[in-house]
């Protein structure tokens, strides 16, 4: 109403509540062809309903920061800012600060370094995984205290990185795997190569889903390839447990 300018890049979606924005959200968006997402909410104390769900957004943020920076995307293309209805000013002056950013950081995936086909297989590993990931945060990484410096502190934290590396770190890295031999059979130095893992990160998940009758070593071949037909959902489906 205030006639503001802001980069013309930017696409607005409006939700109820930033607790409306589900991370599987976020990651759609991504996955689409964005090359950033911006979250704009009431302050904290000032939301409009008694869920607080802006405290909902905060954690999911940092929780998709943490995915992003595991598969390799600059975590700064997710961004939020507490901006309320009446901050017209202040809303055009921080997305385009955001788009300014972006422009500066390159097309989403190139600015990484990381190949078109390889950004995919990323995104389409955590979408997967997204039901999961949501379970986890939960029961295992939801705060009861509604406060911006206990979720910085609480993600920030060292055990709060080894929550993630054992719960999500790892089904994520199986996913992505599933995801390559759904495409054809590998060995074990083309899978490292592929993810940027080590050989030994990968032997340690190969002998693990082998165990759960998800790959099997074609001896013939020499290389890993899935042992049944994909799962519904495709080959990066994983199996409970």
């Amino acid at each position: 109403m205030s006639r503001q300018q802001y980069a013309p890049e930017i696409k607005v979606i409006r939700v109820m509540c930033t607790g409306r924005v589900d991370l599987a959200f976020v990651l759609r968006a991504f996955s689409d062809g964005a090359d950033g997402v911006f979250i704009g909410g009431c302050w904290p104390g000032e939301c409009h309903y008694v869920t607080q769900g802006n405290y909902d957004a905060l954690g999911n943020v940092h929780l998709c920061r943490r995915l992003l920076k595991h598969i390799g995307v600059n975590p700064g293309r997710l961004r939020l800012e507490w901006i309320s209805a009446a901050q017209g000013i202040r809303f055009a002056e921080v997305v385009n600060d955001f788009a300014a950013k972006l422009r500066a950081l390159g097309p989403l995936g190139r600015g990484e370094g990381i190949d078109e086909h390889a950004l995919e297989l990323k995104l389409k590993a955590v979408n997967r995984l997204v039901p999961y990931i949501k379970l986890v945060e939960r029961e295992r990484l939801r705060l009861p205290v509604k406060s911006e410096e206990a979720y910085a502190q609480f993600y920030a934290s060292e055990e709060t990185g080894r929550l993630f590396d054992e719960l999500i770190g790892d089904k994520l890295a199986m996913s992505q795997i599933l995801l390559l031999l759904g495409e054809k059979p590998l060995t074990t130095r083309e899978i490292s190569e592929a993810l940027n893992l080590s050989s030994s990160e990968v032997s340690r998940h190969m002998t693990r889903s082998s165990m759960h009758g998800m790959v099997r070593y074609d001896s013939g071949m020499n290389r890993y390839a899935l042992a049944c037909p994909p799962l519904r959902g495709g080959p990066g489906a994983v199996r409970p447990g």
